[in-house]
């Protein structure tokens, strides 16, 4: 199913192929380094550039015998170069060549990860420009609060995957280091020129101090960026599905014409891409926490790390790729019903406006605790007249309701608060439903927008 949603592109990133054609640039380019000190003849520099290939036939065959993958790589280098391999490898350790190779691989995944997260980003400026005025019910504790818009959530959003791009180029910074020191990192059968020289050719700086290995807290960072991506993308699915509901069905996953959602439920358009979303930002935080642990090996490097980060690397990379193409594509094709958002509004007679009435009240000259007596009196009174679990129909949100069958007509909040002679005594008819006024809810929102650019 990954496949599917996963660019080629970085599938390619994390193939034998190109794997070993980092290991092997490496290699000639520190054989240039060297030549450039007069330590390796230039025709040899030459010889090797020209016959050495990437085998992973070859390599794979090599190491199934001798359990070294990097031998292996350089006996099967050695095989086709001939007599000129003798200064493939020269001064190295194993990890020169793996830690630099895999930080170019990894600064290659996390360049295709900030595209992947600025198609996102771009969908959801869309849909927070289409969405603006589109008048919602904003939620607390899953509770009616006050109304929003549609739009500003997918602004909020949007604001938070530009972070979020922020954090990956931050990844692909940390990451973009190498290291070609030797065994413990004292450089002391190779010359720094070498490092320096390698780096520079690969794209990544050479770390400042190492010992045998690029130290693991860039990993572990690198890794925990990827997961706060991870929880953002969790975060917005989540949302989706709550508003999928069928109570609600403010908004709704793409569903496509042969699509089913239930192998016994033909009504089902259930949101599993989102859920799908969800379940895979807890593998990406299980990965990080993995880094987290490769930070501790003992002395000047241990190999506990290694077999972890061949899975976690790459898998966490592939599947946020996955992830955000998934995302996106879910914001691009986003069913939503703005005349549900706004039934839903109207669901609690006014309820919503509570607020407004108190501070009305207070600047009327009321304590804000009488105030508060007040308005929660006729607030309390107009949630218990609709029954538990009940749900009203209503004609507006200053409008009268209906009781659910059996219990009769109900009163609304604002007829419960417009009778109170408290109320009355202080706000005119005029003020009182300038508190029902959905518009002051929203003066601000092209004022929030100009804050984002959008």
């Amino acid at each position: 199913m990954i496949e599917r949603y996963t660019r080629p592109e970085m599938g390619r990133v994390w193939s034998p192929e190109n794997k070993y054609r980092k290991w092997l640039d490496v290699e000639v380019y520190a054989c240039e380094a060297w030549a450039e000190l007069g330590v390796v003849p230039r025709e040899a520099v030459e010889e090797i550039r020209a016959k050495a290939r990437v085998d992973v036939r070859r390599i794979l065959e090599i190491e199934a015998e001798i359990h070294h993958d990097v031998v292996a790589f350089t006996t099967s280098v050695s095989e086709q170069v001939g007599e000129a391999a003798r200064y493939v490898h020269y001064g190295l350790t194993s990890n020169d060549v793996v830690d630099t190779a895999q930080s170019a691989l990894l600064k290659e995944a996390a360049e295709l990860l900030i595209a992947g997260a600025g198609r996102l980003a771009a969908a959801l400026k869309e849909q927070a420009r289409r969405h603006k005025d589109t008048v919602q019910m904003g939620r607390t504790h899953g509770v009616h609060a006050e109304p929003i818009t549609f739009g500003l959530k997918m602004a909020l959003w949007y604001a938070e995957m530009q972070r979020n791009i922020d954090r990956l180029r931050r990844a692909r910074d940390v990451i973009a280091v190498g290291k070609l020191s030797g065994s413990v990192g004292t450089y002391a059968n190779v010359e720094p020129f070498v490092e320096e020289y390698v780096c520079r050719r690969m794209g990544l700086s050479p770390a400042p101090v190492s010992n045998q290995v690029l130290q693991r807290d860039r990993h572990a960072e690198f890794m925990a960026h990827l997961a706060v991506v991870a929880g953002s993308l969790e975060k917005f699915a989540t949302e989706i599905r709550g508003l999928q509901k069928t109570e609600a069905r403010e908004v709704e996953e793409p569903f496509r014409a042969r699509q089913k959602g239930s192998s016994s439920m033909p009504h089902k358009r259930n949101p599993e891409k989102c859920e799908r979303v969800c379940g895979l930002a807890r593998l990406i935080r299980g990965y990080a926490l993995s880094a987290f642990e490769n930070q501790a090996l003992w002395h000047e490097r241990d190999i506990s790390h290694s077999s972890v980060e061949r899975v976690i690397l790459p898998d966490a990379t592939i599947v946020l790729d996955y992830m955000l193409a998934m995302m996106a594509g879910i914001i691009e094709d986003l069913h939503v019903y703005p005349e549900n958002m706004r039934a839903n509004l109207e669901l609690t007679g006014g309820l919503i406006f509570s607020q407004r009435v108190l501070l009305a009240l207070v600047a009327k000259g009321m304590s804000r605790e009488d105030a508060y007596r007040v308005v929660q009196t006729a607030a309390m009174e107009a949630w218990g007249a609709a029954g538990p679990g009940a749900v009203r129909a209503t004609t507006g949100a200053a409008g009268g309701a209906a009781g659910p069958a059996g219990h009769g007509r109900t009163k609304t909040f604002r007829e419960l608060i417009a009778a109170d002679p408290e109320v009355r005594r202080l706000l005119t008819p005029e003020e009182l439903a300038g508190c029902f006024d959905i518009s002051r809810h929203l003066k601000y929102v092209d004022t929030i927008f100009d804050r984002l650019g959008i």
